[in-house]
């Protein structure tokens, strides 16, 4: 650590500590000590400090580190250069020094953990090789002038690809957006369709985050019950403009729309003209038959189909899609005109680099069978000690329902004791929750991890089936 009395033209001693152990780097703690410095009194208006070769010289320092830090506090207005005279301290700082604050905690889980909730990718499956490739070869675009409204044209011809291949939606590039991801989809579509005030209804229990978007875009939101076929149709409120669910697994009880449901509501949304928003998230993920039809195939005219590849890849990317009406297209591409928002395109070029190659196949097809044998190991580990499980064979999470609101807050606190960490059904409810349970996701760890807790979930979940 290196201290000097730095002294200024009017002999106003100038403190400066440089810490050379810390990681804060050498500019930046001179810049906070003069700063501090003048915020505090030590410097007054029209003090000169010495050159940049001077003080470089006293602290033992490079030259640059001085530069920087001068050039710091004069973007900031704490300093001026006067030609041919030297540097001053101005005569008021603009404003009281800046704090430095910490960042919000990471969403990581805490040391000695294993964390095992739902929504979590297989990202440690994914090939690193092809990975690097891809990013190399997406760094070679050149940086861009201006960002399509759409979405890289390329990309929106791989998710046309991936829809056809792996939905059975007949898209077409032209209809396909480019977007940030399921939320950040809904966001836009309560900016662009909605108006505060209308009504939206989602499943309950249901996916928080776009019950959040639709609320704080100062939407009103109604619950509808589901059970084993979904959504309950019948339980629509009237009066809704846009409904919201996920069809294909719903999140998180992990059911599917039956195929007379999923006409009703289409049906339904004709007779009363409101949006259905199609919340594909993992629609990928079946592993004993194949998928039902997407709602958006079943009636394009009144369907918003999302996907994202948060959940098949990597959250890393930011990137997802959007298939909608026409009148819906240009609400958002509207929209997206004049907030000056785009989605990145950073992560859509990695994706259009892993599909051409051959590798974004080859890591769904390894992804399916992974996870697939992943929930064999728990449903059979389950079914032996005779505790029951909620939710079609697909997805990256289990459901093992329980009786009470207590029983479920026992085995989570239960869960965390033994250094696992698990969900629970009841934060997925906007209101009282009306079913209890523990959601088990068996995508983020690695299969010796899950291996190893399965004698840890079977006997907390089993306390209560016995």
């Amino acid at each position: 650590m290196t201290h000097v009395e730095a002294t200024p033209q009017r002999e106003t001693a100038l403190p400066v500590t440089l810490d050379r152990d810390s990681s804060v780097p050498l500019a930046v703690q001179l810049a906070d000590a003069l700063r501090e410095s003048a915020s505090s009194g030590h410097l007054r208006g029209g003090d000169r400090l010495p050159s940049t070769r001077a003080l470089a010289g006293r602290l033992g320092v490079s030259r640059t580190v001085t530069a920087a830090a001068y050039e710091q506090l004069h973007a900031e207005g704490w300093i001026v250069g006067k030609h041919g005279s030297g540097t001053y301290v101005t005569t008021s700082p603009p404003t009281a020094r800046p704090e430095h604050r910490s960042v919000a905690p990471r969403d990581e889980p805490p040391a000695g953990r294993l964390a095992l909730l739902p929504g979590v990718p297989w990202a440690e499956g994914l090939d690193r090789s092809a990975w690097r490739r891809a990013w190399r070869a997406a760094s070679d675009t050149p940086p861009a002038v201006y960002l399509s409204r759409t979405g890289l044209g390329e990309y929106r011809e791989v998710i046309a690809e991936h829809l056809l291949r792996h939905r059975g939606l007949d898209a077409g590039t032209e209809s396909v957006l480019a977007t940030g991801g399921t939320t950040a989809a809904v966001v836009e579509l309560a900016a662009a369709v909605l108006s505060p005030g209308d009504l939206v209804a989602v499943e309950e229990p249901g996916y928080q985050r776009a019950v959040q978007a639709f609320s704080r875009a100062g939407i009103r939101v109604a619950g509808v019950p589901v059970d084993g076929e979904g959504m309950r149709t019948d339980r629509i409120p009237p009066g809704a403009r846009v409904v919201y669910c996920s069809p294909a697994h719903q999140y998180p009880m992990g059911c599917r729309m039956s195929a007379s449901r999923r006409v009703e509501l289409a049906e339904l949304a004709r007779q009363r003209d409101f949006l259905v928003v199609e919340d594909d998230y993992d629609g990928e993920l079946r592993y004993d038959v194949a998928p039902l039809p997407l709602l958006a195939s079943l009636a394009p005219d009144v369907v918003v189909h999302l996907g994202t590849t948060s959940k098949i890849l990597t959250p890393t990317l930011g990137a997802g899609w959007m298939v909608a009406p026409p009148s819906v297209t240009r609400a958002v591409l509207e929209h997206r005109e004049l907030t000056g928002t785009r989605p990145s395109p950073a992560g859509q070029h990695v994706v259009v680099e892993l599909a051409r190659h051959g590798d974004l196949g080859r890591h769904l097809r390894r992804l399916r069978r992974e996870l697939s044998d992943r929930r064999s190991i728990l449903v059979n580990a389950f079914a032996a000690a005779g505790v029951p499980v909620l939710g079609d064979d697909a997805g990256a999470h289990l459901v093992v329902p329980l009786s009470s609101a207590e029983e479920e807050r026992e085995r989570l606190a239960a869960g965390k004791r033994r250094g696992v960490l698990l969900d629970g059904l009841a934060r997925h409810f906007a209101t009282a929750p009306t079913a209890h349970g523990v959601l088990v996701g068996y995508a983020g760890c690695s299969r010796s991890e899950l291996a190893e807790c399965v004698p840890t979930l079977v006997e907390l979940t089993r306390m209560r089936h016995r």
